[in-house]
């Protein structure tokens, strides 16, 4: 089969790699379509923990099964179109993950290749108003989102929700989540575009977080906020908690600018507010979020898509940060 690994930091090609081959429980997956996220480039920039080379990389992938391995039933898979959660091990504790925790791309093999042998347990039917892309663009960002917004924030019809960063994957679908279950939602982003095309989608409004004094303003504009969403951390947690109601919660599934800087203790703890942590999600979560998705036929932002021969201009894309939604590789 064909390909994309990593052979080194910054090293990678499209060539061929072993077919490979279902375990007892697994199936292999001719797969349609995969889609990039950060996690897939931290790693092609040696900048993510237990770096292997070569390597597969690829966390979202969509397909048709063709092959089960012992003590999986042909009949009821094979021929069968899927999508891949990509959470796994995530042990038997609905709260956090357990030490087996593990997300397909590294280190086993991932989806940016033509097939692609997995546990039958992380197959769900692919929801079938969606294409291949978009099904494909669904899974690790979905499901991050979901957790994030749903499970850990526990997100309400007719509250305030502020998503910061929009344009990339999980804050879209936090959007998207969102304004399905009947929340208010406003966004944040430098993009005067991005936060046009979130408007477009079903925002309120957005704010320009790289203005001095956005969240004084925001408050001003929109009212404070129940729930916030967050993936960059940095210094721009501060200006988050001053934008936040008493009694919100702020759910954090990433810190791509690094840590908080100075936390201002006295602002959380005298307003009630909930600090929450959030990755991945749990096989509940994911049946959750699936079965959301097909049930207010929603359909993932894809921002752009190359053959799986282009995949270095997908990820030099993702670099520039120039994606309004997922970018997609197809196979």
């Amino acid at each position: 089969m064909q390909a994309l690994v990593f052979s080194a930091v910054n090293e990678m090609n499209v060539q061929s790699a072993p077919d490979p081959v279902p375990a007892a429980g697994e199936v292999l997956v001719q797969l349609k379509s995969a889609a990039l996220n950060h996690r897939d480039l931290w790693i092609k920039l040696g900048q993510y923990a237990g770096l292997k080379w070569p390597c597969i990389p690829g966390s979202d992938g969509a397909g048709i099964v063709t092959t089960v391995g012992e003590g999986v039933d042909a009949a009821t898979w094979v021929g069968r179109e899927v999508i891949i959660n990509p959470s796994f091990g995530w042990g038997d504790k609905e709260k956090a993950q357990g030490k087996e925790f593990s997300i397909l791309g590294l280190p086993r093999d991932g989806t940016l290749a033509e097939q692609i042998a997995v546990p039958v347990k992380q197959l769900s039917a692919k929801p079938a108003h969606l294409s291949w892309h978009e099904a494909a663009a669904l899974p690790l960002a979905g499901l991050t989102a979901w957790r994030a917004l749903m499970s850990r924030a526990r997100l309400q019809p007719g509250e305030r929700v502020l998503i910061s960063g929009i344009g990339g994957g999980v804050a879209l679908f936090a959007l998207q989540f969102a304004v399905a279950h009947g929340a208010e939602v406003w966004v944040t982003s430098s993009s005067a575009q991005k936060i046009a095309r979130a408007i477009e989608l079903g925002a309120k409004g957005g704010f320009d977080y790289a203005a001095a004094d956005w969240a004084k303003r925001a408050v001003a504009e929109a009212g404070a906020f129940d729930v916030i969403i967050d993936g960059a951390g940095g210094a721009g947690v501060d200006a988050l908690i001053d934008a936040a109601a008493p009694g919100a919660r702020l759910a954090f599934y990433g810190a791509t600018r690094g840590n908080v800087p100075e936390l201002a203790l006295r602002k959380i703890f005298f307003r009630q507010l909930s600090l929450l942590g959030s990755t991945m999600g749990s096989p509940a979560d994911w049946q959750a979020m699936v079965g959301f998705v097909s049930h207010h036929q929603l359909k993932p932002i894809v921002s752009d898509t190359f053959p799986l021969p282009q995949a270095a201009e997908a990820f030099a894309l993702m670099e520039r940060g120039g994606q309004m939604g997922k970018i997609v590789v197809w196979l």
